[in-house]
């Protein structure tokens, strides 16, 4: 094979780049390589050009490299780090693209951390994949030609947004791939365990790069005919009737050490309608059981339910409380782990749904250690959901927020899938498809961490296990929507 491939790396000084570029330069496929940098008095080295950006990830780095790219394919590395490319590895991308004819690349990839070589795998793109953050690890390899097409058709002047905005692009094109080989290894610099990171997009601190995430995906929801205006089905909630207003739900499984905190904060509630307390003991064996009873024997607003059935995931033990003949209008939901944040909790989302016509309400939440403290990054409101674009929004990020709370005859209707990963949202996206979702920007919940939460500090297989199944949920309700407009 000849140099088709003309590469770029991020640069802050020689040093940085020295290792990348020696190990790059060895390879007879690498025609040229570019250096990116924000340092406007920074020059060429070691051989290679210089090309001067704002950030790595504007419009105007992604508009710049396609104007500069001179070969038949592009590696673009996006770390400040040590990149070493595995044996025969890029004649593996070269390969592959050219059978393939994919617009763009990307692979597993090996990482440093402390010295210690681990496996980093990736997981394949699908329709739905929409993240922002979806991880392509740190070398997207491109057709030359596609990236120039992609980037030629970017109108906007994003500073954070450019390169999401460019795979969106991409993907219209043609399905990014993914090759499931270990083709180079990266050092990693982020250390923090899987329950730190999943709150980065929600972070106070990332709000602007967020309104222009949401601005990219949004163009592309109209691309591709799955974008929904902000008009919504009218609800009747009236229908049904119901002896209690509200009932919270709290599917639990062995958590002796905090079912008791839960169930309290939502006895001490003050409303001015009846409420009730539904808990779904999943077969616990840890004295949970024990737990439950003992303020069940207490209160008769306790139901405490163990199901006959052993194969309920969590959205299986919301869709048994929801089902309960004694379940009130509104299901308001409240995990084992966590508590309400005062007595004022259920009035508030109760009286959401009537302010805003809604079929389901998500409050926000304040992110706390066992003990209540407040955790880094603090409140969690979710202000990305606006009622004109949330649900639209809802497909680029994570998660709605919690406590959710829903009208019990929608949820009746279109259930929780039954897993222990995701069912919300499953549902979230599947309401907001026709129906308004309020908000309530007042701190109604604190969210709990520590180490014994199910996503606390999972291994990386675990992760992407996770974040498959949500852009498969974010595919399939992509595809609804899509069909929805249709009509």
């Amino acid at each position: 094979m000849k140099a088709t491939v003309h590469c770029f790396l991020p640069y802050a000084d020689e040093a940085q780049v020295r290792e990348s570029v020696e190990n790059l330069k060895q390879l007879p496929l690498v025609s040229k390589i570019t250096l990116l940098t924000t340092n406007a008095d920074a020059e060429g080295c070691l051989g290679c050009d210089v090309l001067h950006v704002d950030t790595l990830t504007s419009s105007a780095a992604m508009r710049a490299i396609a104007e500069h790219a001179n070969a038949e394919y592009v590696l673009l590395y996006t770390k400040y780090n040590q990149l070493f490319m595995g044996y025969n590895a890029l004649e593996r991308f070269v390969g592959i693209a050219k059978d393939s004819n994919a617009a763009m690349l990307y692979s597993d990839y090996y990482t440093v951390v402390e010295g210690k070589r681990t496996n980093a795998p990736v997981i394949d793109w699908q329709f739905g994949a929409l993240r922002d953050d979806f991880n392509f690890g740190s070398v997207l390899f491109f057709n030359a030609a596609d990236f120039k097409k992609a980037a030629a058709g970017i109108d906007a002047n994003y500073t954070a947004a450019g390169l999401y905005d460019l795979r969106l692009r991409i993907s219209r094109i043609s399905a990014p791939v993914h090759i499931n080989e270990y083709l180079y290894t990266d050092i990693t610099v982020d250390n923090r365990a899987s329950g730190e990171k999943i709150f980065d997009y929600v972070d106070p601190r990332n709000r602007a790069s967020q309104i222009e995430m949401e601005a990219a995906c949004t163009e592309h929801l109209k691309a591709i005919g799955g974008y929904l205006e902000p008009k919504f089905d009218a609800i009747d909630l009236s229908a049904g009737d119901f002896a209690n207003e509200a009932s919270v739900i709290i599917p639990v499984r062995n958590r002796v050490r905090t079912i008791a905190d839960a169930m309290e904060s939502v006895l001490m509630q003050k409303t001015d309608f009846p409420f009730n307390l539904i808990v779904i003991d999943n077969h616990s064996t840890d004295g949970t059981t024990e737990a439950i009873e003992k303020i069940a024997a207490r209160d008769p607003r306790v139901i405490h339910i163990i199901p006959d059935r052993e194969d309920l995931g969590i959205g299986g033990c919301w869709n048994m409380g929801v089902a309960h003949p004694d379940c009130g209008k509104f299901a308001i939901q409240l995990d084992s782990d966590d508590v309400y944040f005062d007595e004022n909790t259920l009035a508030k989302m109760v009286k959401a749904f009537y302010d805003n016509d809604s079929g389901m309400v998500v409050g926000s939440y304040m992110l706390t250690d066992i003990n209540k403290n407040m955790l880094p990054p603090g409140v969690i409101d979710h202000k990305e959901w606006t009622p004109d674009n949330g649900r639209n929004n809802a497909l680029r990020i994570n998660g709605l927020g919690a406590p959710r709370a829903f009208y019990t005859p929608l949820l009746r209707e279109i259930k929780l899938p039954n897993t222990s990963y995701g069912e919300d949202y499953a549902v979230g996206l599947a309401i907001s498809r026709n129906y308004q979702i309020g908000r309530v920007y007042d701190v109604v919940y604190l969210c709990r961490r520590w180490e014994d939460n199910s996503d606390a500090a999972l291994d990386i297989n675990k992760m992407n296990a996770n974040n498959l199944y949500k852009d498969r949920i974010r595919t399939w309700e992509l595809q609804a929507r899509i069909a929805k407009n249709k009509k």
